[in-house]
């Protein structure tokens, strides 16, 4: 082992590369839909001994010092994300005559600038880098820290964060229940980059052993977790029906097929229950299913109260519409409505993160002015973003939290205010993607938010994966991806979590705190070094 750890550290050139590439890439095999847990754990270990080889001149300054393992980082982030975002490219192909330019971009342009965090990691680790167990933990905080940077940074794009390969089954999403996403991302790469020990002649058994520790701990807790109890629903029990109607994201952008999209919407809705069970009281619509502005239509919200029943009420995405006063066009809205037995709109939210270059134009007067566009928007100008986030209140005193499309992949998105609410709603439309690992990773980030937060997950999407979620991420009831019908159960109850959310940070900085100790007095030599 120390041979072969010894002929990696010493490649060089585009051998040394290729070789931090194939990793980065090797570890999306952790992602859905595969879901191979083992991939990290050899893809962490080359890009340590790749590390190991990284030493810049002792002379040159601090940014000349640190290039070779900012490149090795940035080749190894490249990979990763290049082969877990590839297919962000079929939303172009939509209308391929608009937005095909812009496939590179998309391709091989985002993964280059995400790769970038995984290049300052790697540059952050190499500077407090040891001969034992403290270069472990020297990674871990970096991409720890990166990972929480990607959270936010320039608005955030944390999809496919490095914690989620530990986390491929529900018994294994119990931990973030606990620590949260941030931590378990730190984790996370301690544990998959600690098998490179093996091959340390110095301070290999504390870092082996506390890998050891830390993925029994994961499981155990899990294993126990899934033991317990499953959490009750409420009474009276809530039925709610997903209405996933897998239509063409091309014929939704056609405006000839509006009447038809709508009315395979409400054909699902008024369907009787298979099994002859209770009738739903709640039907929900995957984002932006009504294709028309509803407010500016009231024969639709007649059409909607002759199919709801007594008592029913829809929740559906669509489009609003607000006017902007003074002569300027109207804003628009991706939106959530909560639509009565009568046709009435008895509540609404409005999405507050969207998609930059999806739903808005970041710096839209000069990027406009060569005839770019959003390309998710409806309309020119985009879409608007809520100020702040509202919970959808039904009649009775229920209320959900909204989560519109990639809203869901954001842990801080939800608050501590999600608690007193009955379940997440995570409404989507996927279809821009076909059938590619993009919606089985978005599901897979959903079922995560369910497990962090207690509580359970109602996602509808146009072509899948569409599911009801208990508070441990078991799905209970769903469709598969492009499974066109419904599925009517009963929604699950809340789970008491063990630390709240709000919390959970200072577990992440306490343990970031820790770590950088670790790595610094390991490579001052005052522990975790053997003689």
């Amino acid at each position: 082992m120390e041979r072969l750890a010894g002929g990696i550290m010493l490649l060089s050139g585009w051998r040394r590369a290729l070789v931090a590439f194939l990793a980065g890439t090797f570890a999306v095999l952790a992602l859905p839909p595969l879901g191979i847990f083992a991939a990290p754990f050899l893809s962490f270990t080359l890009l340590v001994w790749l590390l190991d080889g990284a030493s810049g001149n002792p002379d040159a300054g601090i940014v000349r010092r640190s290039f070779p393992a900012f490149a090795i980082g940035w080749w190894f982030g490249f990979g990763y994300f290049l082969g877990g975002l590839w297919w962000l490219g079929n939303a172009l192909l939509v209308e391929a005559d608009e937005f095909a330019w812009a496939l590179p971009l998309a391709v091989v342009g985002l993964p280059a600038v995400l790769a970038i965090y995984y290049g300052l990691a790697a540059a952050v680790a190499r500077s407090i880098w040891s001969d034992g167990m403290g270069r472990i933990a020297a990674l871990a905080v970096a991409f720890g820290l990166a990972e929480w940077l990607r959270g936010f940074l320039l608005t955030g794009f944390p999809w496919n964060a490095i914690g989620y390969a530990a986390m491929p089954v529900p018994l294994m999403m119990q931990s973030a229940g606990i620590v949260g996403m941030s931590t378990m991302n730190l984790l996370s790469v301690f544990v998959f980059a600690a098998p490179a020990l093996v091959a340390t002649r110095k301070g290999r058994f504390p870092g082996i052993a506390l890998a050891v520790l830390l993925v029994c701990a994961h499981l155990g807790y899990g294993a126990w977790t899934m033991q317990q109890p499953g959490p009750q629903p409420s009474d009276p029990q809530t039925v709610v029906r997903l209405v996933q109607p897998v239509i063409d994201q091309a014929k939704k952008l056609d405006d000839t097929e509006r009447t038809t999209i709508f009315e395979a919407h409400l054909a699902l809705t008024a369907a009787a229950p298979e099994t002859a069970g209770k009738r739903p009281d709640i039907v929900v619509w995957p984002e932006t299913s009504v294709p028309f502005i509803l407010t500016e239509n009231p024969d639709a919200l007649l059409r909607i109260s002759d199919i709801l029943q007594d008592g029913q009420i829809l929740i559906a995405g669509a489009v609003r519409a607000e006017d902007a006063g003074a002569g300027l066009p109207p804003r628009y809205y991706n939106s959530i409505y909560a639509i009565d037995d009568r046709g009435q709109i008895v509540g609404a939210a409005d999405k507050v993160h969207l998609v930059p270059f999806g739903e808005y134009l970041p710096f839209e007067d000069a990027l406009s002015s060569f005839g770019l566009n959003a390309i998710a928007a409806a309309m020119p100008g985009g879409f608007s973003a809520a100020v702040t986030r509202s919970l959808l209140t039904l009649p009775g005193g229920r209320t959900l939290y909204p989560l519109i499309c990639y809203e869901a992949i954001f842990p801080d998105e939800i608050g501590d205010g999600a608690l007193s609410t009955e379940a997440l709603l995570n409404i989507t439309n996927d279809a821009w993607f076909g059938n590619t690992p993009g919606p089985y990773q978005h599901f897979h980030q959903a079922q995560v938010r369910a497990v962090e937060n207690g509580m359970p997950l109602i996602r509808a999407a146009n072509s899948g994966i569409s599911a009801v979620v208990d508070a441990r991420g078991t799905v209970v009831s769903g469709l598969s991806y492009n499974g066109k019908g419904f599925v009517d159960t009963i929604l699950p109850g809340k789970t008491a979590v063990m630390v709240p959310p709000a919390e959970r940070s200072r577990i992440f900085w306490f343990l970031v705190f820790m770590s950088l100790s670790v790595a610094l007095f390991s490579r001052s030599g005052f522990v975790f070094r053997d003689n």
